[in-house]
C-alpha cells in the first residue's frame, strides 16, 4: 500500500531542523540514519532501525507515523494497524494520525472503521485530501462520475496539486464528457510528473475521441514507455495503429498483451478482430478459439467462433458455438437456423428434428421464422418459404432469410439455387447481418 511518504518524511526532517525536539546527539543519528535508509530507497533497513529507536523519541508521532507507513508499505498489515490504533488512541485528534488510520483500515478491509475514521476527518478538515479521495475513490467504484468528482474537487482545493485528486477528478471528469476539465486535470499532473503514465494514457484517450491517432498513439507510448507492464495501454495503442491503417503495429501491441498476460482473453479478442478485418480467417479462428479458452463466459465471441468454424469445414466446433451463442440469445433466428444447418451437415438426424420441434412450439405458426425452421426440419417446404422470403419488405430480414434458403439449398444438393442466392444476398451493398459474409465466400468459392 503506497503511503504519503512526502509527508512523512517532510515530518523526519522536521525533527532534524528542530534541535529542542531531540534529547541527545544520538536522537539526531538515529533520525540521520533512517532518513538516509528512505533516501537509498531501502525501507526494510529503515523500518529495522525503529527496534533500536531511542527512548526519547519513542512517543514521536511522525517518526510512530512513519514506522506504520514503513510496516504498511512492507505488507506487514497487522503490525501498521496495531501501530496506528495505538498512535489514535493517544493522539485522537491528529490528522495525519486519522489518515494514517484510514489507510490501514482500508487495507484491512475494515469499511466501518474506515468510514468512521474518514467522517472524524472531514469533521476536522472538510477538505483533507486523503478523506476526499476515498470517498471519490468509492463513488467512482460505484460509477457515480458527478458525486466523485466533487470529492476530488474538495481534495484539490485543499491539495491543488495532489496528484491522486488530479487523476480522480480527471477521470471522472472524462467519463462525463467534460473533456476540456479533463484534459486540465491531466496536463496539469503532466506538468508536475512529465512521464505520469495515467495522464499520459488519458491524454491519448482524450486525442482519440477527436481522431486525432497519431497524437494519441504518442501520449500512450510515453504511458508504455513508463508502465511497460500495464496491458491497457499495449491495447489503446493497438486500437489507435489499427484506426490509422498500421496493421502491424495494432498486431504487435495486442499480441505483446497475450506475451504480458497470457490468461487475459481481450489480447487474443482484439487480434481475432484485426485477422478477420484483414480477411485472414484461419488466423482469426485460432484466436477465437483461445478468447473462449481464457475466458468462457465472453459470448460475444462464441457468434464469430461459430461462422469461422463453419467456413473451416470445423461443424462440430461450430454447432458447440452456436449453440453457445444461442443459450445467450435464444430467440436469435439465426444462431437457431445455424445449429439446425450444423445437425444437417454431421448427419444428426434425430438430434436436428428434436431440437426444430422444440423451437417450432414457441413460435407464431404464420411467421417467416417458423417456417424457415420447419423447412429445415422437414427437409422441404421450400417454395412457399421462399415466396414468404421475396415478399419480406425488411431488407436486413430479408437478405438474412434468403441466406438459409441458399444453405439449405446447399445443404440438400440444390446447388444451382444455392448458388443464385447466394450471389444475390453478395450483391447487397452494406450488409449487416454476420451470415453475408458466409455468402459472399459461398459466390466466391471460398
Amino acid at each position: 500500500m503506497k503511503m504519503k511518504f512526502v509527508k512523512v518524511v517532510v515530518s523526519v526532517i522536521a525533527v532534524l531542523m528542530i534541535p529542542a525536539m531531540v534529547s541527545a546527539q544520538a536522537d539526531v543519528q538515529f533520525v540521520q540514519k533512517v532518513s538516509e535508509a528512505l533516501d537509498s530507497g531501502n525501507m526494510a533497513k529503515a523500518l529495522a532501525m525503529f527496534d533500536s529507536i531511542p527512548a526519547a523519541l519513542k512517543d514521536d508521532v511522525g517518526l510512530i507515523c512513519l514506522k506504520a507507513s514503513l510496516q504498511l508499505s512492507s505488507g506487514n498489515v497487522n503490525e501498521a494497524d496495531e501501530t496506528a490504533k495505538a498512535l489514535l488512541a493517544a493522539n485522537p485528534n491528529d490528522i495525519d494520525v486519522l489518515e494514517l488510520n484510514v489507510m490501514t483500515a482500508k487495507q484491512k478491509n475494515d469499511k466501518k472503521r474506515k468510514s468512521a475514521l474518514i467522517k472524524k476527518l472531514i469533521s476536522l478538515d472538510p477538505f483533507n485530501a486523503v478523506a476526499n479521495i476515498e470517498l471519490g475513490d468509492e463513488q467512482a467504484l460505484w460509477k457515480n462520475w458527478r458525486n466523485g468528482r466533487d470529492y476530488y474537487k474538495k481534495a484539490l482545493q485543499k491539495e491543488p496539486e495532489n496528484i491522486e485528486a488530479l487523476f480522480g477528478y480527471g477521470k471522472m471528469c472524462y467519463y462525463r464528457e467534460e473533456d476540456d476539465e479533463a484534459r486540465g486535470s491531466f496536463e496539469k499532473i503532466l506538468s508536475i510528473d512529465p512521464s505520469n503514465p495515467e495522464a499520459n494514457a488519458y491524454m491519448g484517450k482524450l486525442y482519440a475521441e477527436s481522431k486525432q491517432y497519431p497524437v494519441a498513439k504518442e501520449y500512450v507510448s510515453k504511458a508504455i514507455a513508463a508502465d511497460p507492464s500495464n496491458t491497457d495501454y499495449y491495447l489503446d495503442y493497438g486500437v489507435y495503429s489499427r484506426n490509422l491503417g498500421k496493421y502491424q503495429d495494432a498486431e504487435n501491441s495486442w499480441k505483446k498483451i497475450t506475451e504480458l498476460d497470457p490468461d487475459y482473453f481481450i489480447g487474443y479478442a482484439y487480434l481475432a478482430g484485426l485477422y478477420e478485418e484483414l480477411e485472414q480467417p484461419d488466423k482469426a479462428l485460432e484466436q477465437y478459439r483461445l478468447v473462449v479458452k481464457k475466458n468462457p463466459k465472453y459470448y460475444y465471441a462464441y457468434e464469430s467462433l461459430g461462422l469461422l468454424a463453419w467456413h473451416a469445414k470445423s461443424y462440430e466446433e461450430s454447432l458447440r458455438a452456436f449453440e453457445q451463442a444461442r443459450n445467450q440469445n435464444p430467440e436469435s433466428l439465426s444462431y437457431t437456423l445455424m445449429i439446425c444447418a450444423c445437425y444437417m451437415k454431421l448427419n444428426k438426424v434425430q438430434e436436428l428434428r428434436k431440437f426444430t420441434e422444440t423451437v417450432m412450439k414457441k413460435q407464431d405458426r404464420k411467421s417467416l421464422d417458423y417456417l424457415l425452421v420447419r423447412m429445415y426440419h422437414d427437409k422441404g417446404g421450400d417454395a412457399p418459404t421462399l415466396l414468404k422470403v421475396q415478399d419480406e419488405k425488411n431488407r436486413t430480414k430479408r437478405g438474412r432469410a434468403l441466406f438459409y434458403m441458399a444453405l439449405f439449398y446447399e445443404l440438400t444438393g440444390k446447388d444451382s439455387l444455392a448458388h443464385k442466392y447466394y450471389n444475390e444476398i453478395a450483391g447487397m451493398d452494406g450488409a449487416m447481418f454476420f451470415e453475408y459474409r458466409l455468402a459472399l465466400w459461398a459466390s466466391q468459392g471460398k
